[in-house]
């Protein structure tokens, strides 16, 4: 059985408490995207585990383009030797439009075509086949050599897990067609 925790986001203490999850014996550790960013303190807990699984708790999906969280991913999977997780999450409408000033609309959609848009991203930049992803809310269609990471970063464990949170029957099922695993909600039903 795998047993997971969390790691805060003071980057001042990231570290050490990378460390002592992993001395503990768990088996990965995660941040969560509430008053800081989700992804510099995984940076950290890199540097300083060697074991560790280390992944978003989530980060908020919708504030981000597929692009962005593509490269971001393929960073955190390419520093940490393959034990990175991209986990995404919608948030609600009012967070996305209010807080983060970004379009708000089908969300079980979108975020299916969100996850196969990184995936195709991904797939580019491991293959060097052209990008050509075209979707209903996504269009990525240029990658030139110069943007593209070295597919040799990934070599002997590929790109990221992706795991998607989510509350009811469309998100979960989105889970399921589209990423490789499901973070449950704290209130979510049968």
């Amino acid at each position: 059985m795998k047993i997971d925790g969390n790691i805060g986001t003071d980057l001042t203490k990231v570290a050490a408490q990378a460390q002592e999850a992993e001395a503990s014996g768990y088996s990965g550790a995660w941040t969560a995207e509430l008053a800081h960013d989700p992804f510099m303190p995984l940076l950290l807990a890199a540097e300083h585990t060697e074991e560790l699984e280390i992944g978003t708790s989530i980060a908020v999906a919708f504030a981000r383009s597929p692009m962005t969280l593509a490269n971001t991913a393929w960073d955190l999977q390419a520093y940490s030797k393959g034990r990175f997780v991209l986990g995404l999450g919608s948030q609600i409408k009012p967070h996305i439009e209010k807080r983060f000033s970004m379009e708000w609309s089908n969300p079980a959609a979108r975020m299916r075509e969100m996850g196969l848009a990184i995936r195709a991203i991904w797939n580019t930049w491991l293959t060097g086949e052209k990008l050509e992803f075209r979707g209903e809310f996504y269009k990525h269609t240029l990658m030139t050599p110069m943007f593209s990471p070295d597919a040799s970063d990934l070599e002997g464990f590929g790109p990221p897990k992706m795991f998607l949170a989510g509350v009811g029957p469309l998100m979960t099922e989105v889970a399921g067609e589209a990423f490789d695993g499901f973070i449950c909600h704290g209130f979510t039903t049968e």
